[in-house]
């Protein structure tokens, strides 16, 4: 077996021990007689796994008993819709754009007919940093922010106290990668497949008096249906889920959140002390911004990112191009990236660097 470094902002890498565990259990889990793909949701087997995921993320985060833990589908980008269709009420809502996904949460919450007021945007200095915040918060049912922007490689450092007003934050790429004091918001979302398992589970983290704020609303887009059923209203992404529960479990034996933080600062330290200190790479977002888990890098000339994107790919390094709207290269080194993995992406940016003079 031969395993290359996958720098993929999504779905990324997941820990080695992680999938030997799910090779291991794939025909057959524990003494089901069966996989977990094949097995019924309703089954006191799958029910230990559901309760255990939710279990191990409670402690992992320290969320309050106030809270609903949450696994539902349709990726973060459903939330864009059942954020405000939940918690609307006088219709007033204030968002931070940060980036391509904060912009498409916007267009969603506009759409269902929602006052959208822009509090803060880093947009005209194309997204390179975490714009200050300064609003008066109680004129809106809900303030929003994206709390890593994948694209750009930004991420908040400090949230706004938004008083009585909820917080609601898309935590989707760097959600359990390191400490959140969930008491400060009214809702976490996080799509699984950036740190916590494959694609296909979001995870919701609702305060239980963000619930049944609207009548009428469609069954299946109203957290309240999910909540009363404990994630299991409808089959949830049963295989998903157990995967999540066998990352949970690898985080605990990291050092939970504290620790996998640690790790995070480490790796990501490696790499944007070679960029500040490259003659030919160079990051383009503000320091007090930098993303510990995307960070984008360019050359300044399009060819050349061209040219190590190959090299660096021909060395093992896979899906380091940037997205196409922001062009150059970028290294997503979510949790199970490995520090040797950065350490060996620097090697090679030294390398490539020396023989391009």
């Amino acid at each position: 077996m031969t395993r290359i470094y996958n720098l993929s902002a999504g779905p990324a890498t997941l820990p080695v021990e992680v999938l030997e565990q799910v090779q291991k259990d794939l025909v057959e889990y524990s003494d089901a007689g069966m996989s977990v793909m094949e097995m019924s949701h309703r089954s006191q087997t799958f029910q230990a796994i559901m309760d255990n995921a939710e279990a191990l993320m409670r402690q992992l985060l320290g969320v309050p008993e106030n809270y609903k833990v949450l696994f539902l589908q349709g990726g973060a980008s459903l939330q864009f819709a059942m954020v405000p269709m939940n918690l609307k009420k006088s219709g007033k809502v204030a968002y931070v754009d940060t980036g391509s996904w904060s912009a498409k949460a916007i267009k969603e919450a506009k759409v269902l007919g929602l006052d959208v007021d822009v509090i803060a945007s880093s947009k005209d200095d194309n997204y390179t940093f975490i714009p200050e915040i300064d609003a008066d918060y109680t004129q809106y049912d809900y303030v929003h922010v994206t709390s890593n922007n994948t694209i750009v490689g930004t991420e908040f450092k400090a949230f706004p106290d938004t008083g009585d007003t909820p917080l609601v934050a898309d935590f989707s790429s760097n959600f359990m990668s390191g400490p959140i004091d969930v008491s400060k918001f009214g809702v976490i979302y996080a799509g699984a497949q950036k740190n916590l398992g494959p694609a296909g589970v979001t995870v919701v983290i609702i305060r239980d008096d963000l619930l049944g704020l609207n009548e009428g609303l469609s069954t299946m887009l109203d957290y309240k249906t999910h909540a009363a059923k404990g994630s299991m209203f409808n089959t949830p992404p049963t295989f998903s889920v157990y995967v999540v529960q066998l990352v949970l479990q690898w985080l605990e034996s990291q050092g939970g959140l504290a620790g996998i933080a640690a790790k995070n600062q480490a790796k990501a330290a490696i790499l944007y002390d070679y960029l500040d200190q490259s003659d030919l790479f160079k990051s383009p977002v503000r320091e007090d911004s930098r993303s510990l888990m995307n960070v984008p890098f360019v050359t300044g000339d399009a060819d050349i990112d061209a040219k190590f994107i190959a090299y660096a790919t021909e060395k093992g390094f896979a899906n380091i191009k940037g997205h196409r709207s922001v062009g150059g290269m970028r290294a997503s080194i979510y949790n199970a990236f490995p520090h040797q993995g950065v350490v060996d992406l620097v090697e090679i940016m030294r390398q490539f660097e020396e023989e391009n003079k």
